[in-house]
């Protein structure tokens, strides 16, 4: 069995690449390629969630389940929130043939995902990027945008403001062309943004709808409970909304789910990426248009981006071989 740390993951499977294999995995999803049922949540104390998300790909044979913990308070413990590890099984011979990192890799797939998201959904032109967060989600998601758009300032803003302004001066460094901004406010790192990334761990709205200019890109991949949200009602009433899975977003994603009870999103008008990259369903539709992404995450995803990082691994000689018998 191989197993990988993250620093070979991120080796084994570069941003770019990772950004392809999401698009394809999403695709297979709405198409009903993948098999991948409803991840179960098990509540632990202290607010902690654990979920276990099984998923099956047949277009490569890769069978994976990954195991992913939550843990609100773990910053105050010194800890990483986010704690998670993936199984990778030979669907041939059932023989477990790797064990990842899931903590880079959940981090790589979402913000491959949301790389994939605003490829397909922001306009071409967009130069002005709004981070709300500064962990290793928003991290990713900043990689993946500045993938897929020809990004020229980023505004950041966090909690604390500590570690945004850590950010700041990773992404200032030299010979770095960016220009990057710590906000001072949510609105001010809002208004005239072409796209903007929220990857918090707030329950509760992180900037008002109405400070946001239309044609702008929003991918929201931090809230996955009902009763939280990272976006505002009257956000949501504006946008095309789209959305990694269906099933999963209008289980578990208070972004949606609020509105809905409040009339505001009618979920039959929630098309899956998926769906948009096949052109079954409509994206963008004009310049102005106002257009969200929302993921809950998705064992899809995960199986996909595992099952790359093992090949990969193994043609470029990374990991260690480990005999269980």
């Amino acid at each position: 069995m191989r197993v990988l740390t993250a620093t070979d993951v991120a080796r084994a499977v570069p941003m770019e690449r990772a950004i392809g294999v999401a698009r394809r995995a999403l695709e297979e999803l709405s198409a009903g390629a993948i098999e991948a049922p409803l991840r179960p949540p098990f509540q632990l104390p202290e607010g902690a969630v654990t979920l276990v998300m099984p998923g099956y790909r047949p277009a490569s044979s890769d069978l994976a389940v990954k195991i992913v913990s939550v843990h609100p308070r773990n910053p105050g413990r010194g800890l990483p929130t986010v704690h998670a590890i993936v199984a990778v099984v030979d669907t041939a011979t059932g023989l477990p043939v790797g064990l990842v990192e899931g903590n880079a890799l959940t981090a790589l797939r979402t913000g491959a995902a949301v790389g994939a998201a605003t490829d397909l959904l922001a306009r071409a032109d967009a130069r002005i990027l709004a981070v709300f967060g500064a962990g290793v989600q928003a991290r990713a998601a900043l990689r993946a945008i500045r993938a897929v758009r020809p990004i020229e300032e980023i505004r950041l803003i966090s909690r604390s403001g500590t570690s945004a302004e850590r950010l700041a001066d990773e992404l200032r460094r030299p010979p770095s062309p960016l220009r990057v901004i710590v906000s001072r406010s949510p609105a001010e790192a809002v208004r005239g943004a072409d796209v903007i990334v929220t990857a918090t761990t707030s329950g509760t709205p992180v900037f008002s709808g109405n400070d946001i200019a239309p044609g702008t890109h929003v991918n929201a991949v931090g809230a996955f409970r009902p009763t939280d949200r990272e976006l505002d009602g009257d956000l949501v009433a504006r946008a095309r909304v789209v959305v990694d899975t269906r099933e999963g977003c209008l289980a578990e994603a208070g972004d949606l789910l609020i509105p809905m009870a409040a009339g505001q999103l009618n979920p039959a008008d929630v098309a899956e990426l998926g769906e948009v990259g096949l052109g079954r369903r409509p994206g963008r539709t004009g310049a102005d248009q106002i257009t969200v992404y929302k993921s809950v995450g998705h064992a899809a995803l995960d199986v996909a981006m595992a099952g790359e990082a093992i090949r990969q691994a193994v043609a470029l000689g990374l990991g260690a071989e480990i005999d269980l018998g």
